[in-house]
């Protein structure tokens, strides 16, 4: 057998990929219910906060910037991990996929809020006034005027952002999660062979690939132009 030949055999062994690309197909499905779950929770709820956080309810806001600080900060997996492990203590069992799904929400919803918040104080002072003058309530003018403006101005980096988040449903997998990676790692065990694992990352491509080059688009579309 030459090099080549046994480099096919290793990463590329049609038996094994033949046997377990169903299980990758199934992580497939899994990684996209979880993307989706936690990129229409995140933004939501990250958007919800900026709203409740304009009203300028001081304690209030001291509270919310200290949990999105903290939610920010710490890795992603070590949310999961606390989750998943730490809410059984107060007899809360989460599943891998509802404490993967919380964790990366929560941390996505942390950035979100943050982008948000600053596509809002930056629409111009003038905009606020203007609107309040022609007898516009403070929650019309937010909602109305100024939150319109702000929303182009946070596309872009809210869609970096998302697309960072999503590929984090991998991490999914240090608490059995069943998506691509989790299917692609156990197969590996199972065949003691790394072919399922290049099935795994073809897998990835095929997903994200066309998310990026949306990605792109979108930045470029809402871009302001100078």
């Amino acid at each position: 057998m030459t090099d080549w030949e046994r480099f096919l055999d290793t990463f590329f062994n049609a038996k094994v990929i033949a046997k377990y690309w169903p299980d990758i197909l199934y992580g497939m499905v899994v990684t996209i219910e979880l993307a989706v779950l936690v990129v229409v929770t995140g933004l939501a709820s990250g958007l919800v906060l900026a709203l409740l956080r304009a009203l300028g309810i001081r304690p209030f806001n001291w509270l919310l910037i200290f949990v999105v600080d903290v939610l920010r900060a710490l890795p992603p997996l070590v949310i999961i991990v606390l989750i998943y492990f730490g809410l059984p203590s107060v007899d809360i069992v989460p599943s891998g996929f509802v404490s993967t799904w919380m964790a990366l929400s929560l941390v996505l919803m942390a950035f979100a809020e943050e982008i948000f918040w600053a596509g809002i104080t930056a629409v111009p002072r003038g905009q606020w006034e203007a609107a309040r003058s022609t007898g516009l309530s403070f929650s019309q003018t937010l909602l109305g005027v100024v939150l319109p403006q702000a929303l182009r101005l946070t596309i872009p980096p809210l869609t970096s952002r998302t697309i960072a988040i999503t590929k984090g449903t991998a991490l999914g997998s240090v608490v059995a999660v069943s998506e691509i990676l989790g299917q692609a790692s156990s197969a590996v065990s199972n065949s003691y062979n790394p072919s399922p694992l290049m099935l795994g990352a073809a897998a990835y491509l095929v997903l994200f690939i066309p998310v990026v080059v949306a990605g792109r688009w979108v930045e470029t579309r809402f871009a302001w132009k100078k």
